[in-house]
Order: structure tokens, then C-alpha cells, then sequence
């Protein structure tokens, strides 16, 4: 075994944001040395690879191998820089004015870090349940890496009490964030020359069907009266989103294809599947209404993603440490998604809980507070207390 890394939870994450593990980039250097990291201090690491090889998630048991630890949870991947005025270089940590500037510092490199540096002292501590480690990758892009990690964590860890997902919450307790989707649906026309438009079919014109679904959809639901978790959210109702619609080839020609994302965000209380069943059910009459005008026209769709609610435990293991450990025990819920959702999803008692402002994730000169990082690091070595 190679000498102890003896590093402290700054060091470690000036490590790590000098990896530049966009999403769009293999994150397997970042990898390597976090796995070298753990190996130093004697800790072996098991990594779970994307499809091309080029990603890997990594997770690790720091400790006896029993039941009822602690995860710490974060991924690994962060929002590109491009085009982003930035005064400071954004993969290498920048200390100035009470903060440390750096691309990931808030989202999520610097709880990492923080979890990292939990290693040796979890150790040292001697904790008599495990210390668990769990780092994905491509969370940016829609919460993908996390899932076959967390499957293959069910299959060869000791079951963990608690999972603490590090996202940037003040140091608050989250304990409720959306679920969502994305839909990408194409629509198939029929071209002629407009000139000789009952004779065609437009693509365009079949998708403005689906757009106004949408406005119809959200009108009814901003009309239901909540349900009481899906109050604490604003909005504390469901909507339908379509951000991005591509179609056509010229002004004077009926489209032939109109393709566009159509996004869900549920609040916790809300349930998902009513949604996707009601545009399903429309798509599938206007793909049957288009076919019986022309052979060569339809609709087809494809869910590319799924990211299941974080939903309040009252009485959950992960809720009730951090509300013991922090005081407070106010209400926090958001309504974006994290992988905590998916930790509980698979059976873990999970929260949200991480130190900087979500405010300054994906921000040119993006920053976490000096006073919120060491605060975090209290924060933690008091979670690691609990395993003792």
C-alpha cells in the first residue's frame, strides 16, 4: 500500500476541479485519482462504466462491512464553460474576497471533496458502521450515471441506514424535490408545395396539436386545488414544457418532420405516470388520425429520461439525522431534481443536503462561500460521529 494521502478537504478539491470533467468529456482521469486516493488510505473502490467505457462511477465502503451506514453522495461531471465570461480560470480554485471561485466548487466538486476528506477520518474515528462513498457521473445531462451505480451498490454493499446526496442546499435539509422527464417526440408529415396544401401534410402544423395539448394541459392543472406535499412547491402543480422544436425545409414546402422535446416536472406529491399516460393516449390519436390520411405520415415518441421525486420522510433515517445534526426542522423542498430520488427509489432513506447557494451552480465565476465549505466539513465530521 502506497503512503497515506494526507491532504486536506481544500487540497482535495483544487484536485478536483482541476479535472475538467464537462459532461460531454470523459471524467476516467478524475477517476483514476480518486481511486488512488481511497487506495492510499487502504480503501478499495468499485467503479461502474457508461456504455462507451469512457465514464465511470465509483463508489466505496469505508469500514466494517455492515449494515445500517451512511452514504455521501455527489457526481462528478459539471455544466460546460463555453461562452462564459469568465475572470478567473475556471479549473483551478481561486480564493478571493471570503470565497473560492472554481467550476464545480459549488456544483458539486466541493462536497465531494468534503466526502473524500471524510475518508481518513472516518479511519481514524474507528466507526463501527461504514462510511459509504458513491460518485457518478453525467447527473448534468439528466441524473444517468447514478442509477446503474446505485444497482450495482444493492448488489455488493452492506445496506446503508441513510444517503446524502450533497447538492448545494445551504447546509438545510431538503427533503422533496420534482420529479421529471423528457419526451422526444417526431411528427411525420406529408410534403407537397404549399401552393397544393389539403394535398400534404405538415409536420409543423400537426405538432402546433401537440403544443396546444401542452396550454391546455397546464391550464387544467394550475386549476386543481394541490395536494397537501405538492403545496410546499412553487409552482405546487405539474407542468408541461416544450423548449426546443425543430422542422421543415422551406417556406413553400408542407414540413415533412417536426421533432421537439416535451418535458414533465411532478412535484413529490403528484404522480408522474397520469401525466405520461395522458399525452401518450393523445399522441396515439393523432398518430392513428395522421396514418389514416397517409401512409407515410404518424407520430412516434421516445422517453429518454426519468428522474423519479425526492418525497418527505418524516420519520426517514436520512431526514431525521440531519434536522438532529443542523436544528432545523423547517420545511425545505425544491423544484429541481437530484439523484436523491434515485437513491430512494431503490430502497434508501435519502436527502438532500450540501453546503454553497444553488444560485451560484452553472455561473460564469461560479463560487462557494469559504464560511459554507468548513461549515460543510463540521457538518460531516459530525455525520461520521454517528458511525462510531
Amino acid at each position: 500500500m502506497s503512503q497515506p494521502m494526507t491532504l486536506s478537504a481544500f487540497q482535495i478539491m483544487e484536485k478536483l476541479i482541476g479535472f475538467p470533467s464537462v459532461s460531454r468529456d470523459s471524467n476516467l482521469p478524475l477517476i483514476d485519482w480518486v481511486e488512488q486516493y481511497l487506495a492510499s488510505h487502504g480503501v478499495a473502490a468499485r467503479r461502474v462504466y457508461d456504455a462507451t467505457g469512457q465514464k465511470a462511477a465509483l463508489y466505496a465502503n469505508v469500514g466494517p462491512e455492515v449494515e445500517g451506514g451512511i452514504v455521501l453522495s455527489g457526481h462528478t461531471d459539471v455544466v460546460p464553460v463555453d461562452g462564459q465570461n469568465w475572470t478567473v480560470d475556471p479549473f483551478a480554485v481561486t480564493e478571493r474576497d471570503g470565497k473560492y471561485y472554481g467550476r464545480g466548487t459549488c456544483d458539486m466538486k466541493g462536497f465531494d471533496a468534503l466526502a473524500l476528506s471524510m475518508v481518513p477520518y472516518a479511519l481514524a474515528r474507528g466507526v463501527s458502521r461504514p462510511l459509504q462513498i458513491a460518485l457518478s457521473y453525467d447527473e448534468e445531462v439528466g441524473c444517468i450515471g447514478a442509477p446503474p451505480m446505485i444497482d450495482d451498490m444493492v448488489k455488493h454493499l452492506p445496506r446503508a441506514a441513510a444517503a446524502i446526496i450533497g447538492e448545494p442546499s445551504m447546509l438545510r435539509p431538503v427533503t422533496g424535490h420534482n420529479a421529471s422527464t423528457i419526451i422526444d417526440i417526431q411528427i411525420h408529415g406529408f410534403e407537397v408545395h404549399s401552393s397544393k396544401l389539403p394535398q400534404g401534410i405538415s409536420a409543423i402544423h400537426e405538432a402546433g396539436r401537440v403544443l396546444q395539448w401542452v396550454n391546455d394541459w397546464n391550464a387544467k392543472l394550475m386549476a386543481e386545488t394541490p395536494d397537501p406535499i405538492s403545496a410546499a412547491f412553487d409552482p405546487p402543480h405539474t407542468t408541461a414544457h416544450v423548449g426546443m422544436i425543430q422542422g421543415g425545409t422551406a417556406h413553400n414546402i408542407t414540413a415533412k418532420d417536426c421533432t421537439f422535446k416535451l418535458g414533465f416536472r411532478c412535484p413529490a406529491g403528484d404522480d408522474l405516470a397520469r401525466h405520461e399516460a395522458a399525452l401518450f393516449t393523445f399522441l396515439s390519436d393523432l398518430d392513428r388520425d395522421l396514418r389514416d390520411l397517409n401512409a407515410e405520415a404518424g407520430v412516434t415518441w421516445q422517453q429518454t429520461n426519468i428522474v423519479p421525486a425526492l418525497k418527505p420522510e418524516p420519520d426517514g433515517t436520512a431526514e431525521t439525522l440531519i434536522r438532529q445534526l443542523t436544528g432545523d426542522n423547517a420545511p425545505h423542498v425544491v423544484t429541481y431534481g437530484t439523484e436523491a430520488g434515485q437513491f430512494q427509489d431503490r430502497g434508501y432513506s435519502a436527502v438532500v443536503c450540501g453546503p454553497g447557494d444553488i444560485a451560484q451552480a452553472h455561473q460564469p465565476d461560479e463560487w462557494i462561500d469559504k464560511k459554507q465549505f468548513h461549515a460543510g466539513e463540521d457538518l460531516l465530521k459530525r455525520v461520521v460521529d454517528t458511525l462510531v
